[in-house]
């Protein structure tokens, strides 16, 4: 009996190459259309903005090395502060007003005495996957000082007109109730996401101990939903300061940029062609929203 050995190629081909090279090669050939994309759309995006950031270009010609220039004039800037302050307050109209309502509605949809729950929870959802754009033109319309639904329905009632969107005193909490309307059902539905988690049993022990309905929602649900409830606020606080199409179509960023944004007022570089001064923004109101967001993660992971 004889045995046949191999070459030294045809062994090596036969230990890395074939069905096992495949094996092998496949988990990175799933993975590469992502990251090719990735690389592409967010990466060298990044990359280029960063150093945008650095010029002072205008979309043509050579770009200018300005160093930190366009950071110091931003940071020196009463208007970029201003912008950031309208944000500002803007969240906290909206934030906490959102975080109660969020858990109060989740708490009724969640229970099982409530009749329709199915659909209550559609008719909440429904404004979220309205187009912003055209939720905006709606409140334009119910609001306006002269014609506006809302007006009319105080005047029947004796009640002077409000200049919702003309006046700095009101053009904020007009935006807010907008951004209320529109995102607060998306809310509902991750905190709804975060009620399914909690052990039943918890709530038939309290209600054995004669705990009432809000003693129950102040002692069990609220704490047990706190990892949820501070996901929804990092994820309104992004949401916030990016906010650019409702100031857009609504206020146009007045009145006297009462409602120009921290969003709102990054555009209005884009429109002038400062491009680099816009990419200086972007980056700015990114590091200044990170800050925020691990303010929120700390303060969670302090009462843990």
């Amino acid at each position: 009996m004889t045995t046949t050995t191999l070459p030294s190629a045809a062994r090596t081909r036969g230990r890395f190459g074939g069905p096992r090279l495949r094996r092998r090669l496949a988990p990175y050939l799933f993975v590469l259309p992502f990251v090719v994309i990735f690389l592409a759309f967010s990466v060298y995006p990044l990359i280029f903005t960063a150093r945008l950031s650095f010029t002072n270009w205008h979309g043509t010609g050579a770009a200018e090395w300005v160093g930190w220039g366009n950071y110091a004039y931003l940071l020196g800037s009463p208007a970029f502060w201003s912008s950031l302050g309208n944000s500002a307050v803007l969240w906290l109209l909206i934030v906490p007003v959102q975080m109660v309502l969020a858990v109060i509605v989740a708490v009724l949809l969640d229970s099982a005495k409530l009749r329709l729950r199915g659909m209550y929870r559609v008719a909440f959802i429904v404004p979220f996957v309205t187009p912003l754009v055209a939720v905006a033109q709606i409140w334009v319309v119910l609001f306006d000082q002269d014609h506006g639904a809302v007006n009319a329905l105080l005047g029947l009632v004796g009640l002077p007109d409000v200049g919702w969107l003309t006046t700095s005193a009101w053009a904020k909490p007009t935006l807010a109730l907008l951004f209320l309307w529109k995102t607060t059902g998306f809310i509902v539905i991750i905190l709804l996401s975060g009620l399914q988690s909690i052990d039943r049993s918890m709530y038939e022990a309290a209600d054995l101990d004669g705990a009432s309905p809000i003693r129950q929602l102040w002692s069990i649900t609220v704490p047990l939903l706190r990892r949820t409830i501070m996901f929804a606020v990092v994820l309104q606080t992004l949401a916030v300061f990016q906010m650019f199409a409702e100031p857009f179509v609504v206020t146009q960023g007045g009145p006297y940029n009462s409602t120009t944004t921290a969003g709102y007022y990054l555009y209005n570089h884009i429109t002038r062609g400062d491009l680099g001064t816009g990419a200086a923004n972007s980056f700015l109101l990114v590091i200044i929203v990170m800050i925020l967001s691990l303010f929120f993660v700390r303060l969670l992971r302090a009462k843990d």
